[in-house]
C-alpha cells in the first residue's frame, strides 16, 4: 500500500472543505519553472510480479535530478490529488525536494499521519556504531 507524503496548504492534508488547495494550473506552472521537474501526465513501472502498470493523471510529474532516477525502476513521481501534491514512500532525498517545492508554493510537507517535515535531513547514510 505505501505511505504518502503531501505538499499541502491545508491545516491537514485530508481536509475536504479547505479553500487552500494547490490548483492543477499552479502546479503545472511550478513544474515549468523548475528545470529539475518534467511534466509527463503519467507514471509507468513494472510490478514485482512482472506486470506492466501505467497510471495517467493530469499533472503527474517526475523529479529528473533524483539520484536514483531510472535505477532499478526508481522514479520520484509527484502527482496532484485533492488540492495537494503527493509522493508515495519518499526517501530523505525526495522529502528534501518536497520541502523546497513547498517553500515555493507557500505550503508545508505533511505525512499521512499528520507529521510535518519542515527541516531538511542529511542524505548521507550513516551506519550504526555497531556496524563500523
Amino acid at each position: 500500500m505505501g505511505y504518502n507524503i503531501h505538499i499541502t496548504r491545508k491545516e491537514n492534508w485530508f481536509d475536504e472543505n479547505d479553500t487552500n488547495n494547490i490548483s492543477l494550473t499552479e502546479w503545472t506552472e511550478y513544474i515549468k519553472s523548475d528545470n529539475e521537474m518534467r511534466l509527463d501526465n503519467f507514471a509507468e513501472a513494472t510490478a514485482t510480479n512482472g506486470e506492466y502498470v501505467r497510471v495517467e493523471t493530469k499533472g503527474m510529474s517526475v523529479w529528473t535530478k533524483y539520484s536514483k532516477d531510472g535505477h532499478d525502476g526508481n522514479h520520484a513521481w509527484f502527482w496532484p490529488d485533492s488540492g495537494n501534491i503527493v509522493v508515495k514512500n519518499p526517501d530523505i532525498e525526495i522529502r528534501n525536494k518536497m520541502i523546497d517545492i513547498a517553500g515555493r508554493l507557500r505550503a508545508k510537507v505533511q505525512g499521512d499521519d499528520g507529521e510535518i517535515y519542515d527541516t531538511k535531513e542529511s542524505t548521507i547514510e550513516r551506519r550504526p556504531w555497531w556496524k563500523v
